[in-house]
């Protein structure tokens, strides 16, 4: 018995910040139950994987396979269930990202086990496996009870804090047997950004209110300022102004963040559905009747083009 932990590598061959939360739920999760907590890379990563032990895990088990190179869905399910039966894995976690959403299901079916999505903190065990997660875009929450052999859970992206000791992990090679992916990647073309928008914890985002893509260098001034990824509401992506890997809502991202500050966006529900998660909602809007301050804990009633250069002046002092 054990608790498996599927770690998300990059492009650039780096775990992603999500997978560190994973692996910090995982090993707690781990010690809740009494079991191993064990890591798992298909990808090929540049770093030191043994140095993930500080985040709780025993075991770091490697499969390097050529077959495995690029993303392929149907391909990494069929390895990781080989190497969840090997280790007798009993739980096994993915980050609620986007490779997460399309292994986990896949995987619940093949090994006929229990899923839930989307987890918000560590499972009940007094009284059989319920598991705590977001329903409705966010706006509540349901315990569900998992009654399978085998559980699999994917942790909501920034609902779990990192913790990091000292400890190192063993790093064990293991073999899989799988097909060559029936897609063939011909290139690939990566969006970059300073900071990731999946994974930041600071994201400033604007709407219509800029009034046009030439105003966007006060916010990107502002998200230098704080350290923050940059986001657009979806009129703003249609309009071309942004590109659309920036989109956040119900039709484009759904992100979590510790801050999220939205200037010029009035807060439409279908916007709000994919940002409601954020621990903190900062609104600027100059109109007061904006339905985005509803949701807001905090708002400034006033002109964007005057608000953000003030504030983006007063951060910077107050970092010196």
């Amino acid at each position: 018995m054990s608790v498996l932990i599927f770690i998300d590598i990059n492009e650039e061959g780096a775990v992603k910040k999500t997978s560190l939360e994973v692996l910090t739920y995982g090993a707690r999760l781990a010690q809740q139950l009494g079991v191993p907590a064990e890591g798992l890379v298909l990808a090929p990563v540049k770093e030191e994987l043994a140095a993930l032990g500080k985040y709780g895990v025993q075991t770091i088990h490697q499969v390097q396979n050529e077959a495995l190179a690029h993303f392929d869905a149907q391909v990494y399910t069929k390895a990781i269930a080989q190497v969840a039966e090997k280790t007798g894995a009993t739980v096994i976690l993915f980050s609620n990202n986007t490779d997460g959403k399309a292994l986990a299901p896949r995987l619940s079916a093949r090994l006929k086990a229990g899923l839930v999505s989307g987890a918000v903190a560590l499972p009940e065990t007094a009284n059989g496996f319920i598991v705590k997660k977001s329903v409705f875009s966010g706006k509540a929450f349901a315990d569900i009870k998992i009654a399978t052999p085998v559980k699999i859970i994917t942790l909501n992206p920034n609902s779990f804090t990192i913790e990091a000791g000292t400890g190192t992990a063993t790093v064990a090679p293991v073999e899989v047997t799988v097909d060559a992916p029936k897609v063939k990647t011909v290139s690939v073309n990566r969006q970059s950004s300073e900071v990731p928008l999946a994974e930041a914890e600071r994201v400033v985002s604007g709407g219509r209110g800029m009034k046009g893509p030439e105003n966007w260098g006060i916010l990107e001034d502002l998200a230098k300022a704080l350290n923050a990824a940059l986001a657009c509401s979806r009129p703003v992506a249609d309009a071309h102004w942004r590109p659309h890997n920036e989109h956040v809502g119900q039709t484009g991202g759904a992100i979590a963040p510790n801050l999220y500050l939205a200037v010029g966006i009035s807060g439409a529900i279908q916007h709000l559905a994919g940002v409601n998660r954020s621990k903190v909602i900062v609104v600027i809007n100059k109109d007061p009747e904006a339905p985005f301050f509803k949701a807001a804990d905090y708002g400034i009633v006033g002109d964007l083009f005057e608000v953000v250069p003030k504030l983006t002046e007063a951060i910077k002092q107050l970092k010196g």
